[in-house]
């Protein structure tokens, strides 16, 4: 024993530690990954995210150097005391981290024999042994921190007389998010998950354990706030191709072409644990592309994994409310010997415009317990994401002793902040009336009344419109939800409707993922022919607005029973039945000619059916609010089916027929050229029928662009009984323009698109071959409605999006078919489309 301790007696006289902090001179904030290393010593060490370090050196040493890049290296001279604390501030030097500006000129920068660039290829040549996909199972355990901030003059504001009770809600500051800035905390949320990764075949599993939100009520949609924030900040994996962020999708550092599109140099080589490693600054060839500029530490023991990785963007490229961005991520070797991630921290602020008041957000990933063990395969079984029961009520003190990270003074106060507003009368009274601005409904009790975009229009047959609506809210039932309206045309002095009733058959919101529920519904309503959907709300102010004159209408009468269930692998079935009578109206004439120059009018059709939809939308993401759910558009595909089965007899109905329809859609990023959103859609008909339950095209006739629909095809020119149509919208986000010093300026972006439509029409469908078939409509005496034959329709467009950061305008040109009656060659349309 006394051995020993002479031992370490001995030992400890011949080292010293050195502790201490290393932080900014201007801001005094902490540094993170700031080198510590000694002259002609291979020893090192790094500070931590608080910006501390630790350092063992011989007693020998009398100097040790602190740097990182963008700021001055500093050496400091260390005395001979066996422990000594050194709290260092680094002074900015603001030249290290401009832009580079690649010149023409051979041999500015060249990838042969760059030893930065062999380096990085070798970090690319590994990327299957590393990464988050290297080992054939892992789980482990993740703390999730999700929050936002308001910067600005808000206090400012609630010194108004209607708004100085909510005075205290803005003076919840925090310093330590950014430095010289004291931001407003207004939204929080942590959630803690046991995590599930299967290699083969690829399977995932996530269950929540315990989540808690700010809670500001029940007209401030959570769930949906959680969702949009969860997408903005996207997991990032620095190992994919192409990396997702706030919409934009952008190469990686270490994608397989990343060395045509990045510029590598080696800045330091550190030692830590015996390992060297290597930090490697990459910056964008050209400074307005979709990329990533920052720093990479290489481990140098044979995988080239990444130990570390700060990801920045560079000013001049074209993201429209992102006025900072900032990601860092650190990782650790497992058991296994791969490199997981151990943390993850974004950093992003929005604002409007350049200079003015932002919001900021902020997430942060803690990794705990990692294991590579194999998993048994009952652990994969039902949805990818799951919560346990208790998961949203957890106690004070569950949080207080599995929570990794202590919550600061001011992340308390948000929660107390929340349960404070919901306690003020006021603060229910100001919800109510947002709601209604933005979301167009009003509550009253169990009711919301809306949506108010709806209760005026106008058209050619009803002249003017008015209507009134409404839908039941939770505080009704939890399970029951009603839906309806009720409208009057001034000219046509009928009166419209639709009700719809809901059952959740599993203690659901008929919103809430996954479905399942009974739904019955009737409806009484105008509506043109091959509109796709009459239960959408299409009566609306702006909607009133059209091109040209449109005549041809159709009185419907629609009733529908369902019975739709999802399944936790987005895959969802509706198995369903309707009856559904038409009547034409305005200038639409249903007519026969059993016999020459005799014509007999229809005044009405009228059908009965069985129907069933499948759809699969495997990784399928979307906004999840109450009383709505909006996709994600990602890149997997979403697949459609429907098949309808018309009998003669049921419900009155007059024809037998067999349906099928096929959707694709898929979104295919294309970094860094963007992305391009993809429609496929196909179908066939069986059986005789008159024009007006064949395939219609839908038609655009209003000033707005759309997607889906033909934006240059009058209403009703075509039908077939069998089609097929491709529609693409490429979207370039400013890859052109951003090359233009002037255009740049004015982030606008480039969108081309085409839409092509075959199809075809049988004889026993044509009256042109088939006498005892219904005629084609005419308008002022020319026939108006054709089949689709010897080629197809055409119409493409090139358009600028993003003016004002939300309009987009297209030109768009027609190219076949130019010599029906009334058609537009050419056409310019206008939408609005807020993307980052």
């Amino acid at each position: 024993m006394l051995i020993a301790l002479s031992f370490v007696r001995f030992s400890s006289a011949q080292t010293k530690l050195i502790t201490g902090k290393v932080s900014d001179s201007s801001t005094n904030t902490p540094l993170q990954n700031v080198s510590v290393t000694l002259k002609n010593n291979p020893r090192g060490s790094l500070t931590d995210a608080a910006g501390k370090y630790s350092i063992t050196v011989d007693k020998t040493v009398k100097s040790v150097t602190f740097s990182i890049t963008g700021y001055h290296t500093v050496t400091y001279m260390v005395s001979d005391a066996p422990n000594q604390e050194i709290n260092i501030l680094l002074s900015r030097s603001y030249t290290a981290l401009e832009d580079v500006v690649v010149s023409g000129k051979r041999g500015k920068y060249s990838n042969k024999n760059n030893p930065a660039v062999e380096l990085i290829r070798h970090v690319i040549a590994n990327k299957p042994i590393n990464g988050p996909r290297a080992s054939p199972y892992s789980s482990y355990e993740e703390y999730e921190k999700t929050q936002m901030f308001t910067d600005g003059p808000w206090v400012k504001i609630t010194q108004n007389f209607l708004l100085k009770k909510f005075r205290f809600f803005f003076e919840n500051t925090d310093s330590t998010i950014v430095p010289g800035k004291s931001l407003n905390s207004i939204y929080l949320q942590e959630i803690l998950s046991d995590n599930y990764f299967r290699k083969s075949p690829e399977t995932r599993k996530k269950i929540i354990t315990a989540q808690k939100t700010v809670d500001y009520g029940e007209y401030i949609d959570m769930k949906g706030i959680h969702g949009a924030l969860h997408f903005l900040f996207n997991d990032i994996n620095i190992y994919d191709n192409t990396i997702s962020a706030f919409t934009m999708q952008f190469v990686s550092p270490i994608s397989d072409i990343a060395p045509s599109f990045y510029m590598y140099f080696i800045r330091d080589t550190i030692i830590e644990n015996g390992i060297s490693i290597v930090k490697l600054y990459f910056t964008p060839r050209n400074p307005e592309d979709l990329l990533f500029r920052g720093n990479l530490w290489i481990v140098l023991d044979g995988t080239y994994a990444v130990n570390s990785v700060e990801l920045g963007v560079s000013k001049h490229i074209n993201m429209n409310y992102i006025r900072n961005f900032q990601v860092s991520q650190n990782f650790e070797k497992n058991p296994g010997g791969h490199y997981h991630l151990a943390e993850s921290h974004m950093l992003a602020s929005f604002s409007p415009f350049p200079n003015t008041p932002a919001v900021f957000g902020e997430r942060k990933i803690s990794i705990l317990a990692m294991s590579d063990s194999v998993l048994p395969d009952h652990l994969f079984q039902g949805p990818a994401l799951d919560s346990l029961p208790v998961s949203s009520h957890q106690t004070d003190s569950y949080w207080s002793e599995n929570r990794p990270i202590p919550l600061s003074p001011s992340q308390i106060r948000t929660y107390e902040n929340a349960d404070s507003l919901l306690k003020m009368r006021s603060y229910k009274r100001l919800k109510d009336f947002a709601t209604l601005y933005f979301v167009g409904y009003k509550s009253a009790g169990k009711f919301d009344i809306g949506p108010i975009q709806t209760f005026y229009s106008f058209n050619s047959v009803e002249g003017q419109r008015i209507q009134f609506g409404g839908r039941t809210n939770y505080k009704f039932s939890k399970r029951v939800y009603l839906d309806g309206y009720m409208g009057y045309g001034f000219k046509d002095e009928k009166i419209k409707y639709r009700m719809t009733a809901s059952y959740s058959l599993n203690n659901h919101s008929v919103y809430s993922y996954p479905f399942n529920y009974i739904q019955a519904s009737i409806q009484h309503d105008l509506k043109n022919p091959g509109q796709e959907d009459v239960f959408s709300i299409g009566n609306t102010f702006l909607s009133s607005f059209n091109r040209g004159y449109n005549s041809n209408w159709l009185y419907s009468d629609i009733i529908r029973f369902s019975y739709v269930h999802e399944f936790g692998n987005h895959f969802s079935y509706d198995l369903g039945t309707k009856y559904w009578k038409q009547q034409p109206t305005g200038s639409l004439v249903y007519q026969k000619e059993p016999y020459p120059q005799q014509l007999d009018t229809v005044s009405e059709i009228t059908t009965g059916e069985i129907n069933l939809t499948l759809r699969w939308a495997p990784n399928e993401q979307f906004f999840q609010s109450k009383l709505a759910r909006r996709n994600i558009a990602n890149k997997y595909p979403v697949i459609l089916f429907q098949y309808a089965k018309g009998i003669q007899g049921l419900y009155g109905g007059e024809y037998n027929y067999n349906a099928f329809h096929l959707i694709v859609s898929k979104r295919v990023f294309e970094s860094p050229l963007g992305f391009s959103d993809i429609r496929l859609n196909a179908g066939y008909l069986a059986g005789t029928l008159p024009f007006p339950l064949l395939v219609i095209p839908p038609a655009n006739r209003t000033y707005f662009y759309s997607e889906t629909s033909y934006n240059l095809m009058n209403v009703e020119e075509f039908v077939a009984d069998h089609y097929a149509g491709l529609n693409i919208d490429h979207f370039f986000n400013g890859f052109f323009f951003n090359k233009i010093p002037l255009l740049k300026k004015l982030r606008l972006r480039e969108v081309v698109a085409a839409k092509i439509l075959y199809g075809g029409l049988r004889n026993e469908n044509n009256p042109e071959d088939n006498p005892n078939q219904m005629l084609f409509p005419t308008t002022n005496g020319v026939t108006s409605t054709f089949s689709l034959k010897g080629q197809p329709y055409v119409e493409a467009s090139v358009g600028i999006y993003n003016i004002f950061s939300f309009l987009r305008i297209d030109l768009i040109k027609r190219f076949t078919y130019l010599d029906h009656p009334n058609v537009s060659k050419f056409g310019v349309l206008f939408s609005t489309n807020f993307n980052f």
